[in-house]
């Protein structure tokens, strides 16, 4: 599913955080690399994907953004970039990293 960030107010002068499905998308994912690092004295597997996806026009609800995120389940990718994968622009190539948002 492509998710994207939604804020509720909190009725306090504040807002939650939350996440909104925009569609369900066909996907191709890759892992393609992995590292860990050290965060509040925790060591942090980060693994980065290349996700495949349908093409979009930009400025279209259903081309991915970098602000957006992918989720199969429990599994939740953040996308970091997006690029047309072909010339003809019907597949786009979306790097993105498991674990983070």
């Amino acid at each position: 599913m492509l998710e994207e960030r939604a804020n509720t107010p909190d009725g306090k002068g504040g807002f939650t955080v939350g996440w909104q499905v925009l569609g369900v998308v066909w996907a191709d994912v890759d892992a393609r690399s992995g590292r860990e690092a050290l965060v509040s004295a925790r060591d942090i597997s980060r693994v980065r994907y290349r996700i495949i996806v349908r093409g979009a026009p930009v400025g279209t609800a259903s081309r991915p953004r970098p602000d957006q995120r992918f989720r199969e389940g429990d599994r939740v990718f953040s996308i970091l970039a997006v690029a047309e994968f072909d010339p003809a622009g019907r597949w786009l190539e979306c790097w993105a990293e498991e674990g983070k948002g």
